[in-house]
């Protein structure tokens, strides 16, 4: 027996060794996902492919909710309680490089996040649920549409997903390129960021570049925009607490003799708490307007809200991290987690419900939506395993 398997229960063994055993079609599924990505809401051949799959081994799959959503429920016994399992389905408007055999097949589009591995993670625990899960209660797999855009999991509760099917608790999770393989990090409290976008228009007056002087250059005033943009966090925000401002687009004029009439720049904000997002909404478009204005600009800012902040409630992400040191060893639990900066609509999600959101190393490699972007199949069977546990330790135990 390995040294890393030796600590486990009985239980803990034979579950780990069974979804091990045939995690090679799961791969397999992996990679035909991986193969077919489709883009927010356009989800429908990834829909019919999990719907089959799921309702073939018993499960009661309702379907068309945001969509292309599914929920999957597998009742047993006369336990009450109930759990939910969530992954998302969505790919990217980006063209793979990596030159895989089973790159995408389709122009343009490509699961540069590793949402086909969170699909094929969550199906394998399913299925061995479905066979061998000892539990009493319903389990439920919220398969969802657009998370990508942000758009996914708030349609989904709107459509009454919590009401339609409820749950006692919500987990999710993802796979995170530069954390050690297989290894899960758990974050209690802000665990990524809320995100906004501002489009922003600095409208000066155009004229002849060797005529500066009868213009309002819209290009100096964008400028010094950008470098007022920084202060903000810098100087406003407390510095023992997180936000981001970023200028992601900057487009003006198209001569190099000729000054032009407006700049546009698209920007994106973040933050941990609602606080500090409130803060940014409010103090971004007034230094963008002040920083204009010193040039005899005018500029127009049109926020678009995205979503909140993702916040992990302390009793659940002690629970999630309790099971993993159970089915799969205290090593495979980091202790120096922390937060992520990025964004993730599960956050609506744990807003409607209790849960958690918790993440898993697949090694060095290029970052989440790189166009070289990898998933590393080897998490497969520990993630599965992870939720195989989750789920018969949640749907045993009494309510608290």
């Amino acid at each position: 027996m390995s040294r890393d398997l030796a600590p486990l229960s009985a239980r803990a063994l034979s579950r780990r060794r069974a979804v091990e055993a045939r995690i090679g079609e799961f791969v397999e599924l992996r990679r035909e996902l991986h193969q077919r990505p489709e883009l927010a809401f356009q989800e429908q051949e990834t829909s019919e492919r999990l719907a089959g799959l799921l309702r073939g081994w018993g499960y009661d799959v309702a379907s068309g909710i945001a969509g292309t959503g599914l929920v999957a429920s597998l009742t047993r016994g006369s336990g009450s309680r109930i759990l939910g399992l969530r992954a998302d389905m969505d790919a990217l408007p980006i063209q793979e490089t990596t030159g895989l055999d089973w790159a995408s097949l389709n122009q343009g589009v490509s699961h540069a996040c590793g949402h086909d591995g969170h699909m094929a993670i969550l199906l394998a625990a399913a299925r061995w649920l479905a066979e061998e899960g000892e539990f009493s209660g319903t389990l439920r797999l919220i398969l969802q549409p657009a998370e990508e855009i942000g758009a996914g999991a708030k349609k989904m509760i709107e459509e009454g997903l919590f009401t339609r099917f409820p749950v006692d608790a919500v987990f999710g999770l993802h796979n995170w390129p530069g954390v050690p393989v297989g290894k899960f990090g758990f974050v209690t409290g802000p665990a990524m960021a809320s995100v906004d976008l501002a489009e922003v228009r600095i409208q000066g007056r155009g004229g002849h570049g060797a005529e500066p002087h009868e213009t309002i250059d819209p290009v100096l005033a964008a400028a010094h925009v950008v470098t007022a943009l920084q202060s903000v966090v810098s100087r406003n925000v407390d510095p023992r607490e997180m936000a981001v401002v970023t200028v992601g687009a900057i487009h003006g004029g198209a001569a190099a003799n000729v000054i032009p009439d407006f700049v546009d720049l698209r920007l994106s904000l973040r933050a941990f708490t609602p606080e500090n997002r409130a803060f940014l909404q409010e103090r971004v478009p007034a230094v963008v307007k002040a920083a204009a204005a010193v040039f005899g600009a005018e500029a127009e800012v049109r926020l678009k809200t995205g979503f909140p902040s993702l916040i992990n409630p302390a009793a659940q992400v002690a629970f999630a991290q309790e099971v993993a040191e159970e089915a799969l060893g205290p090593e495979a639990v980091l202790t120096d987690f922390r937060p992520r900066t990025a964004s993730e609509d599960f956050a609506y999600m744990l807003q409607a419900r209790p849960g958690a959101y918790l993440f898993v190393g697949i090694g060095e490699g290029a970052p989440l939506h790189s166009p070289a972007y990898r998933f590393n199949d080897a998490i497969l069977a520990p993630a599965a395993t992870f939720w195989a546990a989750l789920a018969e330790r949640f749907l045993q135990e009494s309510p608290a």
